[in-house]
């Protein structure tokens, strides 16, 4: 049996660390720069305490459906997991900036685990549109 046909190197490019990294710092800018629209966008408009919050759901979605379809754009295989992946990544790099910068854990846990689960979700949809 030739073992050479059934194992594909991976790439430096398609490693998976590689791809979690660029995917979940793409997540990152996304959310900043949408960040900054809303901010705009409360400054302009003086939005209520609620549409800022759906606000930052949506920005929540749309970055964790952005890296997951950059995710799956690059693992090829696996897709949705690695959707899932890079979803649940960018909630812990979220988690552990929060938890750092309010010096402990002072999060509503119902809260965290909407939040994680949103990330993962979207993440995980834009593996399998990829």
């Amino acid at each position: 049996m030739n073992l050479e046909r059934r194992v594909k190197p991976r790439d430096a490019k398609n490693s998976p660390a590689n791809a979690v990294f660029v995917s979940v710092f793409a997540m990152f800018i996304i959310s900043g720069v949408l960040l900054l629209l809303l901010a705009l966008l409360l400054y302009k408009m003086e939005l209520t305490e609620q549409a800022v919050r759906i606000g930052v759901v949506v920005i929540y979605v749309v970055s964790g459906f952005a890296g997951g379809f950059l995710m799956g754009k690059m693992m090829r295989e696996q897709k949705y997991l690695w959707g899932l992946a890079a979803g649940a990544a960018y909630f812990a790099l979220l988690f552990v900036a929060s938890v750092l910068i309010k010096g402990g854990f002072d999060m509503d846990m119902t809260k965290s685990v909407t939040t994680f689960i949103l990330c993962a979700a979207s993440g995980m949809a834009g593996g399998m549109v990829s």
